[in-house]
């Protein structure tokens, strides 16, 4: 092997980690984007669909 090979493999292999590391960060970012608003929508959908514990108006309510 040449000294082009001692420089060159480990070159390359640490490119490929920083590659990987900046392209991972960037899935792991998009996840959690992703369950933020899932989690945002179910809670918007609970709102919703829960009853509301306000008294009631008009003729009904009681004095």
């Amino acid at each position: 092997m040449t000294l082009g090979h001692f420089l060159y493999i480990p070159g390359v292999f640490l490119l490929g980690i920083l590659i990987g590391y900046i392209l991972g960060g960037r899935a792991a970012a998009n996840s959690a984007a992703d369950r933020d608003l899932v989690a945002r929508r179910a809670a918007a959908r609970r709102a919703r669909s829960e009853p509301t514990h306000e008294p009631p108006h008009g003729r009904d309510a009681p004095p």
